[in-house]
């Protein structure tokens, strides 16, 4: 549908008009745009205003997410929610860039960031837009296939980077091995599918993603002596740990889409036979699904991210200054892939995507050993760290986590909101809509009904994840300022102490049942993950952001089938 803009001038509303199309002629382009002009012109300019203003009351009445407690979230909330619309929701059957239409960052390429940190929210607030993005995913599948072939393998290969479908990234390690984006499009197509009841979609485009999909992991991985199910040398989401065997979240993603894929056959037989899937070929996806092999250190009673991660020696922090970072712009990537340094949440995002995958003992034990070594260098990991952290009573920790998700732009916490928002980032901390994240009484107030109602192992057991110093005497920067000696924001991410030059104590996270393993340290490397540092504090420690004897509660509204949520309300602070 074309876009229209326009201005007032004496002689009255003069509108313009605009349409684009990859695959439409000329002649239609310019029919659509004078239809649009048409329209407009007999609605006039008040009733252009008022379809507006009822399409994002609608909207606003089905997705807004109320903060109660806190301006500055509730604000951030807000905004997100509204850039990540105006990213997606009239993308029309086109890709969603990773900053939207606010910047030319990325030079316009989408990633796998949609599927995962973008249509959950459309797909419980705006389900026309995930669909929309699903089927241009599905537009793109016969380049897929021949990139498949290329590669010689089965199904279809979707790429890492791209615009209009063909892999645009030059750099295997990081691009094309990142396998897990398959997965990531074929889950997305379910989750529109399961929230939806949309039974057309799901026997086109959905039955389509899921069977070559499915071909393409069949193929790539295999079967070992012992019948075990492996995938080797690709790359998850922590780019810092390219070409690994066996990574979690990719395995777990690929298990959901294999089983997927032989269910949607068994659903839809007509359709799979059209797409030549045999008797055989669900019953081949099943077995792999049910031998997938999820790497585990039991020596260190931690999962692995990947075959192996565990033993790789611990980067030295210590002697990593704050100029240092991000890593990658200041090291070689043959360093960081060898050594235990996470870019972004992995295996928490593993933790997060497949909850039911990990008992609550190893979600905590996890979460302690991988917080440590995360340096999130990039933006995609903040708001998986804050669900995790919430869900093993690291209460204090996870919204510091929500401050950063929620920040990140209108604060420029990265000093290059210049070159457009971060869309997925935006979208992924109001993912999962109707997620209600709210502050409950402190521990006094009858600890014991709190911790029943908050669904968490007793907060008497779960200990403090850090302690902060006195606030701008101990060197902290106040908001929007950056330490001297260095020109960013002082977010402060697990393994750098040195952005606080005067120093602070922290106890890392421990599990209920307490001692954590964690990696060897090098001398002075902070025992935990140390949240961001750009709150203001006034004279008792306290600020916006209070560290104070709170509680935090996660729960999610299921919503009856096809129906989109009401408005969830998140963050009370009493």
């Amino acid at each position: 549908m074309p876009a229209i803009s326009g201005q007032c001038c004496d002689d009255g509303w003069n509108p313009r008009a605009y349409a684009w199309s990859g695959a439409g002629s000329l002649t239609g382009v310019r029919d659509h745009v004078w239809a649009a002009l048409t329209a407009a012109r007999q609605a006039g300019w008040g009733g252009l205003l008022a379809e507006q203003r009822q399409y994002l009351d609608a909207f606003w009445d089905r997705a807004d997410v109320e903060v109660d407690g806190d301006a500055e979230v509730q604000q951030a909330v807000r905004f997100a929610l509204f850039q990540v619309l105006q990213a997606g929701a009239r993308a029309e059957n086109g890709a969603i860039p990773a900053k939207g239409l606010t910047g030319p960052g990325y030079s316009g390429h989408t990633f796998w960031d949609t599927e995962i940190f973008v249509l959950p929210m459309f797909t419980f607030t705006t389900p026309d837009a995930a669909a929309s993005a699903a089927r241009w995913r599905h537009s793109t599948l016969p380049l897929a296939i021949d990139r498949a072939a290329q590669l010689g393998l089965h199904g279809a290969a979707f790429p890492w980077r791209t615009i209009t479908g063909p892999e645009c990234s030059g750099y295997w390690p990081a691009g094309t091995a990142a396998f897990h984006v398959n997965a990531d499009i074929a889950v997305a197509a379910v989750r529109y599918t399961d929230a939806t009841g949309d039974e057309e979609f799901a026997q086109g485009t959905g039955m389509d993603l899921l069977v070559h999909t499915a071909r393409l992991w069949s193929s790539l991985g295999h079967h070992d002596a012992e019948g075990r199910f492996h995938i080797d040398g690709v790359t998850g989401p922590d780019e810092y740990s390219a070409l690994a065997d066996d990574n979690i979240y990719t395995n777990l993603m690929a298990q959901r889409n294999l089983l997927a894929a032989a269910d949607a056959a068994k659903r839809y037989p007509d359709r799979a036979r059209e797409l030549g899937v045999s008797d055989q070929e669900p019953a081949g996806w099943r077995d792999a699904a049910e031998a997938m092999t999820i790497p585990y250190d039991e020596a260190l009673g931690v999962h692995a991210q990947a075959a192996g991660f565990t033993r790789r020696q611990v980067w030295d922090f210590a002697r990593t200054s704050p100029q240092q970072y991000p890593l990658m712009l200041h090291f070689p990537y043959f360093d960081l892939y060898r050594k235990q340094v996470i870019k972004q949440a992995d295996l928490v995002l593993a933790m997060q995507m497949h909850s039911s995958a990990f008992t609550p003992e190893q979600k905590a034990r996890d979460f302690a050993y991988y917080e440590r070594l995360t340096v999130r260098d990039s933006s995609l990991s903040a708001c998986s760290q804050a669900v995790i952290a919430a869900e093993t009573g690291h209460l204090d920790l996870a919204y510091d986590f929500l401050g950063e998700a929620a920040l990140i732009d209108l604060r420029d916490l990265e000093h290059n909101t210049r070159d457009g928002l971060h869309i997925a980032f935006a979208g992924r901390h109001l993912d999962r809509a109707g997620q209600r994240l709210r502050r409950a009484a402190p521990p006094g107030r009858d600890r014991q009904r709190r911790a029943a109602a908050l669904r968490r192992p007793d907060p008497a057991r779960v200990h403090p994840v850090h302690r902060w110093p006195a606030p701008a005497s101990r060197g902290h920067a106040r908001p929007g300022q950056v330490h001297p000696d260095r020109r960013r924001p002082a977010r402060n991410p697990s393994p750098r102490p040195s952005r606080h030059p005067h120093g602070r104590e922290t106890a890392r996270p421990a599990d209920p049942d307490g001692a954590v393993p964690a990696p060897p340290q090098p001398a002075g490397w902070p025992r935990a993950g140390a949240p961001p540092a750009h709150r203001e504090r006034d004279e008792t420690g306290r600020g916006p952001w209070h560290h104070g004897p709170f509680g935090l509660e996660t729960e999610f509204v299921r919503t009856a089938r096809g129906s989109p949520p009401r408005s969830a309300r998140i963050i009370r602070i009493v």
